[in-house]
Parts: structure tokens; sequence; C-alpha cells
């Protein structure tokens, strides 16, 4: 049976005066066949800092539990939370060192720890720090809508609506995107998810 993949996820982050926006839909393919409508894509890796996925569930598990447990024990060894440009630095060398046989993932890391920040890795560990990032099938749809929109400066409640705007289109014109959207906006008070079932976008 073929592994099921993300192939078809769209995922956005956008970079505010104030904090971090991430956000992506829910559906899960393996090749044209919708797999799952309730998957998860955005993960907490600490309080302040999130991880959205793409690409295969196993692998994009696996990472997220390496991430989680790496950040953890950096803290109780130092005493103090590991900065997000070093999780940054420790997120691509794990991907670096497995690209002869890379974990099959597209990646965006947000987080605030002196400042908002936010970071995109692809399979082989390159990492770019970022204002305004979409990843997956539907990104280039995305793209649009974020081109359109998004300005330097805005705050993540301004930023939330402008994901969920370029997921909405995405969603409408990619058949890999789809099932609701998931939304955490991160600042210096912390974290919050938001969940979007299609009837509330719809409204938007």
């Amino acid at each position: 049976m073929e592994a099921k993949e993300r192939k078809g996820t769209t995922t956005i982050g956008l970079l505010g005066k104030d904090g971090v926006v991430l956000a992506s839909e829910r559906r899960a393919t393996m090749g044209y066949l919708v797999a799952n409508k309730e998957t998860q894509k955005v993960f907490q890796i600490q309080p302040y800092m999130w991880l959205t996925t793409a690409g295969s569930v196993a692998d994009a598990q696996t990472l997220v539990r390496i991430m989680t447990v790496q950040t953890n024990l950096y803290e109780i060894d130092r005493g103090v939370p590991m900065a997000v440009s070093a999780a940054a630095t420790l997120l691509s060398n794990i991907l670096h060192e497995n690209k002869i046989i890379p974990y099959y993932v597209q990646l965006l890391l947000g987080g605030y720890d002196t400042e908002p920040r936010l970071y995109s890795f692809d399979a082989l560990g390159s990492v770019l720090p970022e204002k305004a990032v979409a990843t997956g099938s539907g990104s280039p749809i995305a793209y649009g809508v974020i081109e359109e929109y998004y300005k330097e400066g805005k705050s993540v409640d301004e930023n939330a609506k402008i994901a969920i705007k370029a997921l909405k289109a995405a969603m409408q014109r990619d058949v890999m995107s789809g099932n609701g959207v998931d939304v955490v906006k991160i600042t210096s008070k912390g974290a919050k998810l938001e969940k979007y079932e299609l009837k509330d976008i719809e409204k938007m």
C-alpha cells in the first residue's frame, strides 16, 4: 500500500510585528484518494515554538518527536529555553544528516523568544528565515492572496485573517487541500490554536 502522504498540503507562515502565524488545512491524501479529513499538520514543539508539516506522515511525526525531546533536554540541561534560531539550526542539521535517505518533508518553524521568528526547511536541510511563506501543492494559489494582502508590521490577528483567506483560496482550487483550517498565533504571551470548520470559513 502506498504510504500515506501529505503531498497536497497547503501550509502558511506569516511574520508580524507582535508574533507569528502558522496555519494549515487538514486533508491528507494517498495519491488521488482523500485518506484523512482531520489530519494534524500544526504541532507544538514548545509553548513558544510550533511546527507545520507537509510530506510523509511518519517522517513528520518522527521529526516532531525528535524536536520536542531535544528542546526539552536542552532546557533541562541549561536551565533556559532553546532559542527559536537555535532550534532552526538543530532541525536543519537533523535533515541534512539524513539527506542520503531524506525525511520526506517540507516544514515551517515559527516561534517567539526575544522577537518573532519564522523559518522554512526543505528535505535536505536548507533553512531560510521568512516573512511570508507557503508550502505544498496549494501554495501557488495561496501566494496570490498573500502577495495581495500581506504587509510587514501587521498584527497576528490581521495575519491570521490573511492566512485563512489564502487557505480558503487554495482549498477551492487545489483538490489535495481541504477539510478545515488550523491556525496558531504565537506571541510573547504564548500561543493560541484556533480551529475552523468549512462552515466557519465560508462565512469569512
